[in-house]
């Protein structure tokens, strides 16, 4: 492996920090897609056709980038997404980049397998954050845990819609990750968290218990990460349906927004069933192999759904500033951004992820400004090329 760049600078740069800092099966996990990881590709080369109008001679010397979601103000268009085991990627990594989401001034989103519980990042944070659900068998926990996350304040609910099963990721299979690989497994994992020791005294040592935090209180005797992964597998309800959906609005005060829509007909359904807004998402890769990259998706569904007050926004593939632009041209409200804070975080906890942002929010307003635009409020297919 070559080293990374010591001041990363791009995407690039930080995943190649994570990868030097974490264990194979820690990076693998989160970098790696379903299948042949054709989606995965797709999402982040469909980005890069989407071609930006440059306009010159124009006053941009004020560009503003700020929006609102949901009646909040953020500074950039652009939510952390959910990602599971966040915690054990950094020391309390959830926690870390829920402060630094919050100091920049962005949305944050707590995934339900989190190392981290919703009381603990609400613990170590002033400003509301987002949390997000898959929907399980026992609905009573379901119930509990939406319960749970309205008193510590979340204000808007993101509920993943396309984890009926889960893909088949191949990452996770050849390290052992998915339960499989016997001893031999097992001690290539330890053989790779001591060959990574500033992640063992960082996260294995210091930043435990590393259990799921909000699903700690339903199974109080398990002690490690596999006991939880056999239960939560056991939860995931493959029946679930749009009438589903409806007693998941009698159970939120607030904002539902449904991530894992990439079909017109689906989008309109979430319209019709009263949601406030929705992902256009193929879960960075990690569901559907060969399933249309969220660039393509994007604009045939706004333009199904335009003027029905919904919420759009959307992930995968999301690596700049730039690529907020072309969502944004493209009719997004804005952006949801996972593997890139992750990696940010692995790389350089609290600090990596607000310089990471900061890096996302120059690129912006750079190239706003390089398209002669000084409102992104202003942004259309207008300033895309043919």
């Amino acid at each position: 492996m070559s080293r990374p760049s010591p001041i990363p600078a791009s995407f690039d740069d930080w995943r190649a920090q994570a990868q030097r800092r974490l264990p194979n099966f820690l990076f693998g996990y989160v970098d790696g897609g379903s299948l042949d990881e054709q989606t995965l590709r797709d999402n982040i080369a469909a980005w890069r056709r989407v071609h930006l109008r440059q306009h010159v001679l124009r006053d941009v010397s004020a560009c503003q980038t700020a929006t609102r979601f949901f009646d909040v103000d953020a500074r950039i268009p652009l939510a952390l997404a959910p990602v599971g085991l966040g915690g054990a990627l950094r020391q309390r990594g959830e926690v870390q980049a829920a402060r630094a989401a919050q100091e920049f001034g962005v949305p944050f989103t707590l995934c339900t397998p989190s190392i981290c519980s919703m009381e603990e990042v609400r613990a170590a944070t002033t400003a509301p954050f987002w949390y997000q659900l898959y929907m399980m068998r026992d609905r009573g926990i379901v119930r509990e845990l939406l319960q749970r996350a309205q008193a510590v304040g979340c204000t808007t609910l993101v509920f993943t819609v396309d984890l009926a099963r889960v893909g088949c990721r191949r990452a996770d299979i050849r390290h052992g990750m998915d339960g499989g690989g016997g001893a031999a497994a097992a001690l290539r994992r330890v053989g790779s968290v001591l060959a990574h020791p500033r992640w063992t005294w960082d996260v294995a040592l210091r930043g435990g218990p590393l259990v799921f935090g909000n699903l700690r209180p339903y199974l109080p005797k398990a002690t490690k990460l596999a006991d939880f992964k056999t239960w939560v597998d056991a939860q995931f309800d493959a029946s679930v349906t749009w009438k589903d959906i409806e007693w998941l609005r009698s159970q939120w005060n607030g904002p539902i927004l449904l991530k894992g829509i990439l079909e017109v007909e689906d989008a309109g359904l979430a319209a019709d069933i009263g949601v406030q807004g929705i992902v256009v998402s193929n879960h960075g890769g990690r569901q559907l192999d060969g399933a249309v990259s969220t660039a393509e998706a994007l604009p045939r569904i706004v333009d199904a759904i335009g003027g029905r007050g919904l919420t759009v926004l959307v992930d995968g593939g999301i690596r700049s500033g730039n690529d907020i632009l072309r969502a944004r041209a493209l009719g997004a409200d804005g952006v949801m951004v996972g593997r890139p804070w992750v990696y940010a975080n692995a790389a350089g906890g609290q600090a990596g992820v607000a310089r990471w942002l900061g890096q996302m929010e120059h690129e912006l307003a750079t190239s706003l400004g390089l398209m002669g635009v000084d409102k992104l409020a202003d942004l259309g297919r207008q300033h895309l090329a043919d």
